[in-house]
């Protein structure tokens, strides 16, 4: 799942050094000089299994040549990020399938299968909504702050109207921005820009939506505020009985010091009053001002949740997110990665600890609160949701670290015999030219002794020499060239020899075109530290690491 530019270092690492040596000793007859020529014809018409490309949705409507690659040779197709969580799940957890229905649509139309890519994941999650289901950070419990993106955190729109989600520009268009820079806690803050003249209300920002509240109780309001310059703002409490608003309730004289300083105020509720909007009034002294963490809580001694009642509540989101999206594609999306890298790059499940957020603010574990039997979940959840689908878990490096291809496939057995819905496995293979042949043929005599269909899910095959640390101003030769070729057409040869016909899901390359793939980021763009990892080139002809991934597929799988 490669296209949000994450590298997975680890996968270097166990692979080993790539050597440019004259020859490469582990291919035999798999490397010839001239051999990989051929590249007439197509992959999808090659194959009796389905052949793949992963692609993103702008791309294909807008370059033709990108989507001509795409109806000519792939059978099927998996959304690069677009049915990612983060990508359908909004920060008030509301869901937009807009594009992703627009992406399938797309594809149906022109015959194209799509595989459903991906459900429970540790990365690329709505986090701050997740977490905030559970009153924390993530790592432990508290009350439940009733702000959506409290911190400024999302910023799907991004307009000044709407400067980050959950939050309205009334007055001061302009003024308002999201910052990575003078943050209270977390990655962003809200900056605004303060004129000269006009009065407190002439930069206004309000909560966009109305917060529930409960008439009589009371509501502890907080922020962190800081300023470029000392001086005071106001902010009010707009209350709601239904729809009908009424009386402001305004805080004036409210400090703001150079330094970040929590503001508090306890609000009771009046009789009649069902909600609230939080508006903050920051105009009339020229400055620049910081807002963060914002929060509207119940201060009524509420204890934090137990474990048990947290992992409760993830469980149900969980299982919401799942049956939210399985039934919205039911019998149309007919195979998905349900379980996404469940393991960490030393074999143990993942939880808080070795899969930190650190400054990210798309990391959520699932399988930390819910432990082990989140796996068994997960399936169960998505078989009841859609009980024809293909059901996948899916992980990266099992072909270059024995012991988590060991811990990945004990779980896949464990949720075979409990009968979960699992249908398949997927590997990834990121790999190295160096990637030792026998490793493969391990890793496919062993996913395949599941009795699951197996898949290759996500592969690609880097070249430059510095792997993880891309060599400056690398350009492959025709030799390196042919040594890639040879090893993709060993990767098929490989999946066809070892993998019983009935048990084939598939193979999906990752990306089209070297210039999009997910290893050549725009830091490396700009070092000009390329790689050149995919079967086209950045001018989408076809490189004889096309002709091998064909021979491999017209072959029957000798090596």
């Amino acid at each position: 799942m490669k296209l949000n530019t994450l590298l997975y270092s680890a996968i270097i690492a166990a692979a080993g050094i790539f050597s440019s040596c004259e020859k490469d000793s582990q291919n035999g007859a798999f490397e010839n000089t001239g051999n990989f020529t051929d590249t007439t014809g197509g992959l999808k018409s090659a194959a009796a299994f389905p052949i793949g490309l992963a692609i993103e949705y702008q791309p294909a409507i807008t370059n033709p040549k990108y989507w001509s690659i795409v109806k000519n040779e792939a059978a099927a197709i998996t959304f690069g990020n677009e049915l990612k969580n983060n990508a359908i799940v909004k920060a008030d957890g509301s869901y937009d399938f807009a594009t992703a229905d627009n992406f399938y649509n797309l594809a149906k139309n022109n015959g194209i299968e799509v595989f459903g890519h991906t459900l429970v994941w540790h990365s690329q999650q709505r986090a701050t909504y997740y977490n905030s289901l559970i009153g924390s950070s993530g790592n432990s419990g508290g009350v439940t702050n009733l702000v959506v993106n409290p911190g400024f955190e999302t910023t799907t729109v991004g307009t000044a109207a709407e400067p980050a989600d959950g939050w309205q520009v009334l007055n001061g268009s302009g003024q308002f921005v999201s910052a990575s820079t003078n943050t209270n806690s977390g990655s962003k803050a809200l900056q605004v820009n303060v004129p000269a003249g006009g009065q407190n209300w002439n930069s206004q920002l309000v909560t966009k939506a109305q917060i529930p509240v409960t008439a009589g109780k009371t509501y502890t309001i907080s922020y962190f505020i800081k300023g470029a310059n000392a001086q005071t703002i106001q902010f009010e409490v707009r209350p709601f009985s239904g729809t009908t608003a009424g009386s402001i309730n305004y805080q004036g004289g409210r400090p703001v010091t150079t330094s970040y300083a929590k503001v508090s105020y306890d609000y009771v509720v009046p009789a009649g009053v069902t909600a609230i909007q939080l508006a903050f009034d920051l105009g009339g002294t020229a400055n620049t001002l910081y807002l963060d963490d914002v929060s509207v809580i119940d201060a009524s001694a509420v204890p934090p949740p137990s474990n048990t009642q947290i992992a409760t509540i993830v469980d149900n989101a969980m299982k919401n997110h799942i049956q939210t999206v399985l039934s919205r594609y039911a019998g149309k999306i007919k195979a998905w990665d349900v379980i996404n890298e469940p393991f960490a790059d030393d074999a143990t499940l993942r939880n808080n600890t070795n899969t930190p957020a650190g400054t990210r603010n798309d990391i959520f574990v699932w399988q930390h609160y819910l432990g082990r039997d989140f796996a068994a979940k997960a399936f169960q959840y998505a078989k009841a949701a859609d009980p024809t689908a293909d059901l996948y878990m899916n992980d990266y490096n099992l072909e270059s670290s024995p012991s988590k291809l060991d811990a990945f496939v004990t779980l896949a057995k464990e949720l075979k015999a409990a009968n979960t819905g699992i249908t398949g496995v997927g590997t990834q293979m990121h790999m190295l030219l160096s990637t030792p042949y026998a490793n493969i043929i391990n890793m496919m005599q062993k996913l395949a002794a599941t009795g699951l269909k197996v898949r290759i899910s996500e592969l690609d095959i880097r070249i430059n020499p510095g792997g993880a640390n891309p060599s400056t101003n690398y350009v492959p030769s025709e030799y390196d060239l042919r040594l890639q070729a040879a090893m993709y057409k060993f990767v098929v040869a490989t999946y066809k020899k070892y993998v019983p016909e009935a048990q084939r899901g598939g193979i999906t390359v990752w990306g089209i075109d070297d210039t999009s793939s997910w290893l050549n980021t725009s830091t490396n763009v700009a070092a000009n530290r390329l790689d050149y990892p995919l079967l086209w080139n950045k001018d989408f002809a076809k490189k004889p690491a096309y002709a091998g991934f064909k021979q491999a597929l017209l072959g029957n799988g000798e090596n």
